[in-house]
């Protein structure tokens, strides 16, 4: 396998593969090292768009993209870019070292050559990221309180996803497959995300189905309110009313196994402590929509882990070479 490597990965090997085997999370005690994990960015400060309001875009390129003999790449989309790569940007200093991740699974074979797109989020992050087609299924009383706490001060709510998602396909990627050499196709064009973050990814597989092959999750917020006040108390009725409106969305729009490949997990502590009933839920009905475990569909637990990007940077890797598979 490392005969096929271009030579700056071939160069890493001997550094990366005592760090990543046998541990629980590879880059636990990794604060300060270098971002780019031996790749290197470009970072657009306000990418401009029709739809949303312009954001920061990282691009980061792994090792062995400008070497004459490397090829088209796939590309990975992942939202709440902020958080992925650099300690000085990402919630109390702990980024998913998502460009290490990618490094080490590409070292192992694990994961196909891959740029990622990192997409920051914004002050409507909610907004945003919370699917509208789930959200309009809600009578107007669970409506307002789905979304309460989901939109800035003095501001009526207005669900943005659509229009992300918009921005996401019509804008950025036509210009990532212009400005970079990547590989275009459904199979090599994946989305993923944390928390609300997940369901953006999966929002946008559901909504681009021929733009999107595989979507990952991790701690998937299932119950879809951010509303505070419904997820101290996880035993709220209404909280799972909402949740069922997504699962109902969910339900008509999943496209059919066969082309596409899904990715969720979760916790047990603190927040991700609600999700266990609606993350089987939302396996039931993937298989009934013909996808199959272990085969386009995988959906793991992991005992003690929180709602927090230090958990979703120690069981990261696995995730990336499942969405991307060499």
């Amino acid at each position: 396998m490392l005969g096929r490597l271009p030579a700056a990965l071939k160069n890493r090997w001997a550094d990366w593969c005592e760090r990543v085997v046998g541990v629980d999370d590879p880059f636990a005690a990794w604060s300060t090292a270098a971002p780019d994990a031996g790749g290197r960015f470009e970072c657009f400060g306000a990418w401009p768009s029709r739809h949303v309001a312009p954001r920061r875009v990282d691009v980061w390129l792994p090792p062995g993209y400008d070497e004459p003999e490397a090829g088209p790449h796939a590309v990975l989309y992942m939202h709440d870019g902020q958080q992925l790569f650099d300690p000085a940007t990402a919630a109390a200093g702990h980024p998913w070292a998502v460009g290490h991740h990618v490094t080490a699974q590409m070292l192992a074979g694990r994961m196909r050559p891959t740029i990622v797109v990192g997409i920051w989020s914004t002050e409507r992050r909610y907004a945003e990221y919370a699917p509208a087609a789930a959200l309009r299924r809600l009578p107007a009383p669970l409506y307002s309180v789905a979304t309460c706490g989901g939109h800035l001060p003095g501001e009526p709510f207005e669900a943005l996803s659509d229009a992300y998602l918009r921005f996401l396909v019509d804008e950025l990627k036509p210009a990532i497959d212009a400005r970079y050499r990547t590989r275009r196709g459904l199979a090599d064009t994946a989305v993923m995300g944390s928390s609300m973050g997940g369901l953006i990814a999966l929002n946008a597989l559901v909504a681009y189905p021929e733009v999107f092959g595989a979507a990952g999750g991790l701690s998937t917020h299932w119950p879809l309110s951010i509303n505070p006040a419904l997820l101290r108390r996880g035993g709220d009725p209404r909280l799972g009313s909402i949740a069922e409106a997504g699962r109902a969305w969910l339900a008509e729009a999943l496209p059919p196994a066969g082309r596409h490949r899904l990715y969720f997990d979760h916790g047990d502590r603190h927040l991700d402590a609600l999700y266990a009933p609606h993350q089987r839920a939302v396996d039931a009905l993937a298989v009934a929509r013909g996808y199959r475990r272990g085969i386009d569909l995988q959906s793991r637990v992991f005992p003690g882990a929180d709602h927090h990007e230090r958990a979703w940077r120690a069981r990261l890797g696995p995730a990336l070479a499942w969405l991307l598979p060499a």
